[in-house]
């Protein structure tokens, strides 16, 4: 299996295979409670390292805590250059509810229950969750983002980033310490942080499209269809190698419980979108 879509270094110590892996289909029904087959979400994992991704995309609050163990028993002990990069800002309710969880405290609880259940001393990358996927949210996030800088401080964390964040909170992060990764809301109909991931290309931070295939909701467009019909993909092929070819800043992290599928991801990597198609595919989202 080759691997396209090249690499990105945001960061001294930090290369992330473009393509990399989105963990949180692993979890059951809705993102929780247990795979439906634990067995293949481990063969899973294992293909994603044997194809060369570096780059695995996971919250402790999947499951809550099944990504995350899954991982730990399928790659533990992990392979060099392997970066296992996890999310904190959330909780899970009994109902499988997702619940914003930013106090300080528990921020800094859920990077003990994330190092737990990884099995780390030190985790590669912790993406601040600051709002859920409709993104509402502007409040400061001084105090939350400061909460896992001490812990970088104290060597915990080697990298930070955000999650669902706007241009000013960006802005704000970057004066309390560096920022590695953005995971917005970005996929080929949806492009409402157009700007912000201009921003991210010019300052090197890595732009981590969540939903880059449209999430609980497929993407749906007949122009994409017709492309990918055009050139013998899926929609969701076209739709990744877009994305990759939209911007050297971003690194995509489609997720599957499939081996099947998660080769004929990988294999958009190479897909090359000649430069009339890019326009066609941009006038999708115009």
């Amino acid at each position: 299996m080759s691997l396209g879509g090249g690499t990105i270094t945001p960061a001294a110590g930090l290369t992330l295979t473009r393509m990399g892996y989105g963990a949180m289909q692993l979890a059951g029904p809705h993102v929780f409670g247990p795979p439906r087959d634990r067995d293949v979400a481990l063969e899973v994992l294992r293909a994603v390292v044997a194809a060369g991704i570096t780059h695995i995309d996971t919250a402790d609050f999947y499951g809550p805590a099944v990504t995350n163990e899954l991982i730990k028993e399928a790659l533990h002990p992990y392979a060099h250059g392997l970066h296992i990069v996890t999310k904190v800002g959330a909780r899970r309710g009994a109902d499988g509810s997702w619940l914003p969880s930013l106090h300080p405290a528990d921020l800094k609880a859920q990077v003990h229950d994330n190092l737990r259940n990884l099995g780390l001393d030190a985790l590669d990358v912790v993406n601040l969750r600051v709002a859920g996927h409709d993104e509402s949210d502007d409040d400061p996030i001084t105090d939350q983002f400061g909460a896992l800088a001490e812990l970088r401080e104290q060597g915990l964390i080697r990298h930070l980033g955000l999650s669902g964040v706007n241009a000013r909170q960006l802005k704000e992060a970057q004066s309390i310490a560096p920022v590695v990764t953005v995971q917005n809301l970005y996929n080929i109909v949806d492009r409402r942080h157009e700007e912000l991931l201009n921003q991210c290309e010019q300052e090197n931070i890595a732009f981590v499209p969540f939903f880059p295939l449209g999430g609980f909701s497929p993407l749906q467009s007949d122009a994409l269809t017709a492309v990918a019909k055009r050139l013998g993909a899926s929609r969701q092929q076209v739709a990744l190698a877009w994305l990759l070819q939209r911007s050297p800043a971003i690194a995509v992290i489609p997720g599957t419980s499939s081996v099947a599928h998660l080769r004929e991801n990988i294999a958009a990597g190479d897909l090359r979108l000649a430069k009339d198609v890019v326009a066609e595919l941009d006038a999708i989202g115009a």
